[in-house]
């Protein structure tokens, strides 16, 4: 799930090139890189107590089964030295000749499948916002309509209460003040890019390199000064230029929504019939597609080669990623989550990591079949809470597990908020979003190290989605052990063993003081040697499981 950092540009280019420049040479105080993995009780550090899970696993002398583990993201650099070797690989499929050898309706899925791909090798780099295609596909029937709801059909209703909550989103909820001038200052960001990146000889960049850059041109100035603002602002260095004009590329296409239609960027390219669920046979064998920042860092996150002496370790040691693309620079489509979802189901895996979410969903029921389908075949799904700072007890963030005909709750989902280091800036991440009802747990989130695109590039990023790969990395090194779990026993081994602070946390985006249980289902910090501890008691009672192994089948898929 991206974290935008749009209210911070703004700042740093009102402010220009002397807002932050004092504070560009004050030596920063940052914690360990794995401080997520560490155990607080001797360490200090509010991380997961992972050394100590791996010698109570080792106490038991119990075989260690492999796992396979889906993230449904932007993409994966399938040449990282750290991730290369843990790639999942389709035993069905013979690399290269073109064929559907397992005859899943995927051709050359070796590593994993790209449903936002077209058969010309062309991929979906950016996207609309949900919002706007939601308010323009409905705007001629329902705008400047006078209408009494109760009159109204069920589905009528329901459909024209989402055209009005688009509206407030699309219309109402954006600064065009803001959005002007960030269009206005957006090619001088651009010039002083493009003199940056010659002159480091390098076309991407981060906080870290231009520390000791210093230039005589007057854009490369600005956009420096904007880039250290950002990265001092979200206390992580590791900001991305090519992040960054992302970002700021996404909000003029937000503000120009207001007015226009977004461009159907996907439809051009992958060339289905996107209003039919039946049409899963769509995409590509591209799972790099020249954005894999994003899944690239969670996947490390999860199974990052651990104990090879290069970059970092992940946190589950058997481990292999299967990459299924299905979020672009934009909010995803609900089709492709559905598939994405069946997809994994299909080839065998067991965990589902979900760091992406959105305001509007408006073919839900095809994602809640999806969820279904995946409890229906033993899978854990795990999501990220998103990084509004917002209660999502009360305000939509999806995918959720509720179902949307109001039968029932999804019962194999954890849904993630973000927590930091009680050391540096406080348990709660202030990005994250939270809820008594709808968060289940918070993992750790604020400047986790992890592989980043390039063989050999390691970097921080922060938000919700580095969570919800955390809890998938302990589901993950918990089934390696006691693979006989049900999702419902492994969500309960992850969530009945959280742990709770002794002292209360930040409201995220206040300063207000609370009770973690006060926004958070089980009031809890994921721990992984707690969770082992949990899941071994749950293993000993010998529950059946009634489950069927997911596995690659001779036969096209439904």
């Amino acid at each position: 799930m991206k974290k935008t950092f749009s209210t911070c540009l703004v700042a740093a280019m009102l402010f220009g090139t002397s807002a932050f420049s004092q504070d560009m040479t004050v030596k920063e105080t940052k914690p360990p890189l794995n401080w997520h993995q560490l155990d607080p009780s001797t360490t200090g550090y509010s991380g997961i107590s992972l050394d100590k899970a791996y010698e109570f696993l080792k106490s038991k002398k119990l075989k260690n089964t492999r796992i396979v583990v889906a993230v449904i993201d932007s993409g994966i650099d399938t040449l990282h030295e750290d991730l290369k070797p843990i790639l999942w690989t389709n035993p069905g499929e013979i690399p290269g000749n073109g064929k559907d050898d397992d005859h899943n309706g995927y051709i050359d899925d070796v590593h994993g499948w790209n449903f936002i791909g077209g058969k010309d090798g062309r991929n979906v780099k950016e996207d609309s916002y949900e919002a706007a295609r939601v308010y323009h596909s409905l705007k001629a029937r329902w705008e400047g309509k006078e209408v009494n709801e109760s009159s109204l059909s069920a589905k009528d209703k329901a459909e024209y209460q989402m055209f009005v909550k688009s509206r407030e989103k699309v219309v109402g909820d954006v600064d065009q003040e803001e959005a002007a001038y960030i269009k206005q200052i957006q090619p001088k960001f651009m010039l002083g890019d493009a003199v940056i990146r010659k002159e480091l000889g390098k076309e991407e960049y981060n906080g870290n390199d231009l520390k000791a850059y210093s230039t005589n041109n007057i854009d490369a100035k600005l956009t420096k000064n904007i880039m250290m603002g950002i990265s001092k602002a979200n206390n992580s260095y590791d900001i991305t230029n090519q992040q960054l004009i992302d970002d700021l590329n996404g909000q003029i296409r937000k503000a120009e929504s207001a007015t226009k239609a977004p461009p159907e960027y996907r439809k051009d390219i992958v060339k289905d019939n996107e209003n039919d669920i039946n049409d899963r046979y769509y995409g590509n064998n591209d799972i790099m597609a020249g954005t894999p920042f994003h899944g690239t860092h969670c996947s490390g996150i999860i199974a990052a080669v651990r104990n090879n002496d290069k970059g970092v370790d992940g946190i589950a040691d058997n481990v292999r990623i299967m990459m299924v693309r299905a979020v672009p620079d934009g909010d995803e489509h609900d089709k492709d989550i559905a598939n994405a979802i069946r997809y994994a189901v299909n080839n065998g895996a067991r965990v589902i990591s979900m760091s992406f979410g959105k305001d509007f969903s408006p073919q839900k029921q095809w994602v809640d079949d999806a969820f279904r389908y995946a409890e229906s075949k033993g899978v854990l799904l795990v999501h990220a809470a998103g990084n509004d700072h917002k209660n999502v007890d009360s305000t939509d963030n999806f995918p959720n597990p509720i179902y949307v005909n109001g039968k029932g709750k999804a019962t194999n989902v954890i849904t993630v908020g973000a927590s930091g280091d009680v050391k540096n800036g406080g348990l709660t991440a202030s990005f994250s979003n939270f809820g008594k009802k709808e968060v289940d747990v918070f993992a750790p989130g604020v400047n986790i190290h992890s592989t980043v695109p390039g063989v050999t590039t390691y970097g921080d990023a922060s938000g919700t989605s580095m969570a919800c790969p955390v809890v998938a990395g302990v589901a993950a090194l918990i089934l390696q052990y006691y693979p006989n779990l049900t999702p419902q026993q492994l969500k309960m081994a992850i969530e009945k063993s959280a742990q709770a602070p002794k002292e209360k946390v930040k409201l995220p985006g206040t300063d207000q003081q609370v009770d973690l249980a006060d926004i958070s289902k089980t009031g809890g910090i994921v721990n992984a040697y707690e969770a082992v501890k949990y899941a071994s008691t749950i293993q000993t009672k010998k529950v059946k499981q009634t489950l069927p192994k997911a596995k690659i089948r001779k036969t096209k898929m439904g």
